[in-house]
């Protein structure tokens, strides 16, 4: 995924309110850029930390600035959190997630479960079951797997780094999320294939754990959810001023 223009260089000066962040751009501008991230960011929102912001000429937007990256314990880190389904849809299109390969169709935003929407839905006729080994997970085989079964991908964006190297999620309560692994589990039920994909917008990591210190439900139901036959899929990005790309895979720390 590139982005479309040259982004801005800045020093962030504060984040509030969620969605919004002060930057003073390098050439002594100050603007207030859209931050497209509803979570506490830790250790990603601290004033003086280097940014990078795009800028948008739509008309209609509010704000014509967007935080993009920030520079966290000496590299990038993609906080945009509107940027992992794009990255999936590109890494699927090119057959880069090897888990995920083969299928003929993959849909996205297709109602599923209690008012909820997933956000892939990946389908190929005939298709024999799926094994998949998950990192600390023992191989999983669901003997009701329909011959024709989908697959029901949600993907969640990771960017908390509290101990060196491991990436970490959520970074505050995520009730949301824990509903929706609660409709993956559904789906498993129903003969279908389900996975999470967690995809993390930084490359210094080597691992991945669920935070059970900030959100301990949704840690007890991620077990749960793999225990059920729910995959749990983790993979980096190479993340560049020039833009963001999916890039292998990290093991899951259970």
């Amino acid at each position: 995924m590139l982005f479309p223009s040259p982004l801005a260089r800045g020093t962030l000066v504060s984040r509030y309110k969620r969605f919004f962040a002060e930057v003073a751009l390098d050439d002594g501008t100050e603007i207030t850029a859209h931050c497209p991230n509803p979570g506490a960011m830790l250790g990603l929102n601290t004033p003086g930390l280097r940014a990078w912001v795009s800028r948008s000429d739509d008309p209609k937007r509010k704000l014509a600035h967007t935080l993009e990256l920030v520079e966290a314990d000496g590299g990038l880190v993609g906080v945009n959190t509107m940027h992992p389904n794009r990255l999936v849809a590109e890494a699927l299109a090119a057959d880069a997630i090897p888990e995920l390969t083969g299928y003929a169709t993959h849909r996205r935003e297709v109602r599923y479960g209690e008012n909820s929407r997933v956000d892939f839905l990946l389908e190929a006729p005939g298709r024999p079951p799926c094994w998949l080994e998950v990192n600390n997970v023992q191989p999983f085989y669901n003997a009701r797997l329909k011959p024709d079964h989908k697959v029901w991908l949600e993907v969640k964006n990771v960017h908390l780094m509290r101990t060196t190297g491991l990436a970490e999620f959520p970074d505050c309560v995520a009730a949301r999320s824990l509903k929706h692994l609660r409709e993956l589990e559904a789906m498993i039920a129903e003969g279908d294939r389900a996975v999470v994909l967690f995809v993390v917008q930084r490359a210094d990591c080597v691992a991945f754990s669920a935070c059970r210190e900030l959100d301990p439900a949704f840690a007890v139901g991620l077990d749960r959810a793999a225990d059920a036959g729910v995959e749990v899929l983790i993979y980096t990005c190479d993340v560049a001023i020039s833009g963001i790309s999916i890039s292998h895979r990290l093991p899951w720390s259970r």
